[in-house]
């Protein structure tokens, strides 16, 4: 009887754990999603951005081509989340070394639509770096159920593994130097 008990208390011990990791991991993939959508809105401000910044400027068209050629890879799908995650990275430093770049021309800093799609531009950064710390936060989470004890020893059995979380990109945690900035 005794031994009945326990294996019942295992049992659902077991059925327990493994619904909060189902639990957790969706919340990873919720998480990931939220963050798809804030860059899928970004990637659609682009078109808009570059059209005006050509009209008003002589601007590097190399930068404006990088900037639509990554924007491409991305909507063209069939691309994995860490490739997500690292054309995003590319395409933010190109955005905003063009942004720095627009300071050399009054006429597009007045302009209307230049304005609301910078600001556009800035509230999607903001939405997607708090979906970036929801997703991360998600995979703390996750990461620690199956990581620690007791889950540790059964999240390898059941085939959990731990899920990585999203980090800066070495470049974007240097030092700004303004003097770089305005003496472009």
């Amino acid at each position: 009887m005794i031994i009945a008990i326990i294996l019942i208390a295992i049992f659902l011990f077991g059925i327990f754990f493994y619904n909060s990791l189902i639990g957790k991991k969706n919340q990873v993939t919720n998480a990931f999603s939220a963050i798809d959508v804030m860059l899928k809105k970004r990637f659609d401000l682009i078109p808009n951005l570059v059209e005006v910044v050509k009209q008003y400027t002589n601007y590097e068209s190399e930068t404006l081509s990088r900037i639509v050629e990554l924007r491409t890879k991305v909507v063209a799908g069939n691309i994995s989340d860490a490739e997500k995650a690292q054309i995003d990275s590319q395409l933010s430093s190109s955005v905003k070394g063009l942004m720095v770049n627009v300071e050399n021309y009054p006429d597009l800093k007045a302009n209307t639509n230049f304005i609301n799609l910078q600001t556009t531009w800035t509230e999607s950064e903001e939405q997607i770096a708090a979906a970036r710390r929801t997703y991360n936060a998600a995979v703390t989470d996750y990461n620690n159920s199956i990581m620690m004890f007791p889950g540790n020893l059964f999240a390898g059995a059941l085939n959990f593994h731990p899920v990585p979380v999203l980090e800066t990109a070495a470049e974007e945690r240097e030092n700004i130097s303004a003097k770089e900035l305005f003496n472009n």
